[in-house]
């Protein structure tokens, strides 16, 4: 809800919440406000934009002593960065905390002073081998904007160097997931977000792979199905997805058991969960209905008008999903088969290859989100987002098999199209969205199968008229049957 506040220069003298507040003007020789906003205090190394004591980097703000007492003039206290204590302020400027450990390790002090690189809170050291520097920019095509974004400019160098020298997991997914939200778009001379992780990738080769899958680093996320577009009908049409599954009845194939794996942007894993309850349906709608996408053979189709205001509500943060479908490997075993994603506004080389109806010229990845409103955050964090992205369009696609009597299918896919918009008056933009699960067939087999089977049905209809014809000659006496 609302509340008042005092202004700069003044402290609180009541205060019953909401807009009951009372103030005061402080003396000029005690111009400063405390931290709490209820006393007037001096403070001798100036004031902040609040009107609040402020001290200097690695110090401390002290406004009472160790009993309670408010003192009459704030202190700066230095945290002692040296070997005995390795302290620094933290973020607050509160108290003294130890150092962040890259210092430690780097510099065996709390400083990070050149040739080392502070980047993101972390301090390295300067060496050869380094990922690049890296382009700290957000493209939203759609709308011609390519902006810095705030997000970018503070994790994007750290994350790499974290990621590349230290293997840190969860630096390692905050990377891939500010590749993501630059469509995993790659350009062959870029050291952007998706440049970086692609860089590390190829120079990380040795550390082996997971699950036998060559695309999948260890420590690292499974972003791409190669590097280069080419291998979307290997990975959708070369094997059959292992279990069958029915289009009736109470059996457990019954059902797409998907599960999403997520992660927050920062790069922590949040959790594993079901897709059924509307995870990836922005439209509202009952328990039910939103379930009903997930039985086997139905066709499912939803679409609705969102408004911008309450997609930054509900989305402030974004959440990356990586898809599986599970099935049931044999022995009572549940096994997960990772769904590959087409991302409709990824570009290669300026290209968006992604868009045509040839799978041969596709590149297939594997993470994605449905809103991101945190990239185009271009000078502060806390504040709103310039451009944010929508998933707008979200489509999974069954393909059947053809001449099998069960539900047997292809690996699924997922179709993600996203919307850029530029926020001017949230409150009165909307974004329409859908989401749909379709059934397809291989239409060229199916029109040789109808072919054959029209001439055997064709043929067999000839026969019959002539048994036929024959049957009425014999009745009638003749003994011909005049075929003209």
């Amino acid at each position: 809800g609302s509340s008042c506040v005092c202004e700069p220069g003044y402290r609180m003298v009541s205060h019953n919440g909401g807009f009951s507040v009372t103030c005061e003007k402080c003396p000029e020789n005690m111009s400063g406000v405390t931290q709490d906003g209820w006393n007037c205090i001096t403070c001798p190394k100036g004031l902040t934009s609040k009107g609040n004591c402020k001290c200097p980097n690695n110090e401390i703000l002290v406004e009472r002593s160790i009993d309670g007492i408010l003192l009459n003039e704030a202190l700066c206290i230095h945290c002692n960065g040296s070997e005995q204590s390795f302290s620094a302020s933290d973020a607050s400027g509160s108290r003294c905390v130890r150092c962040e450990k890259t210092f430690i390790q780097v510099s065996k002090s709390c400083d990070c002073n050149s040739p080392n690189i502070l980047t993101g809170g972390l301090c390295f050291l300067a060496r050869e081998g380094l990922p690049p520097k890296g382009v700290a920019t957000v493209r939203f095509a759609q709308l011609g904007i390519t902006l810095t974004s705030a997000w970018f400019l503070k994790n994007l160098q750290s994350s790499a160097f974290a990621c590349w020298l230290y293997s840190n997991l969860t630096a390692c997914q905050a990377l891939g997931n500010m590749c993501v939200m630059n469509m995993n778009s790659l350009h062959s001379s870029s050291t952007d977000a998706c440049g970086l992780f692609q860089y590390i990738f190829v120079s990380t080769a040795r550390v082996g792979i997971v699950h036998s899958i060559p695309y999948w680093r260890h420590n690292l996320p499974w972003l791409y199905y190669g590097d280069q577009p080419g291998l979307a009908s290997q990975v959708l049409e070369k094997n059959h997805f292992p279990t069958t599954f029915s289009f009736k009845g109470t059996d457990k194939d019954v059902k797409l058991k998907f599960i999403a794996a997520s992660f927050d942007a920062a790069g922590n894993f949040l959790k594993w969960q079901s897709l059924e309850g509307g995870i990836l349906q922005l439209c509202p709608d009952t328990q039910t209905k939103l379930n009903a996408a997930f039985a086997f053979g139905t066709t499912y189709q939803q679409s609705c008008k969102i408004s911008v205001s309450r997609i930054l509500l509900d989305f402030a943060n974004p959440v990356f999903y990586d898809l599986f479908l599970e099935y049931n490997a044999g022995n009572g075993q549940q096994d997960l088969w990772a769904v590959p994603v087409l991302n409709l506004n990824l570009q290669y080389n300026e290209q968006f290859v992604n868009q045509g109806s040839n799978m041969n010229n596709w590149l297939l990845t594997r993470r994605f989100f449905l809103v991101d409103a945190l990239s185009g955050k271009e000078n502060d964090l806390g504040k709103p987002p310039r451009v944010i992205r929508i998933a707008s369009k979200i489509t999974i696609s069954i393909r059947l098999v053809s001449h099998t009597q069960r539900g047997t299918i292809y690996p699924p896919l997922i179709t993600v199209s996203y919307t850029d918009v530029l926020i001017q008056n949230p409150e009165t933009q909307s974004v329409m969205v859908s989401f749909s699960v379709s059934y397809e067939m291989n239409q060229s087999e199916a029109q040789i199968q109808t072919d054959i089977a029209l001439g055997v049905l064709g043929g067999l209809a000839v026969l019959w008229s002539l048994l036929k014809t024959a049957g009425w000659k014999r009745r009638t006496g003749s003994s011909i049957i005049d075929l003209q």
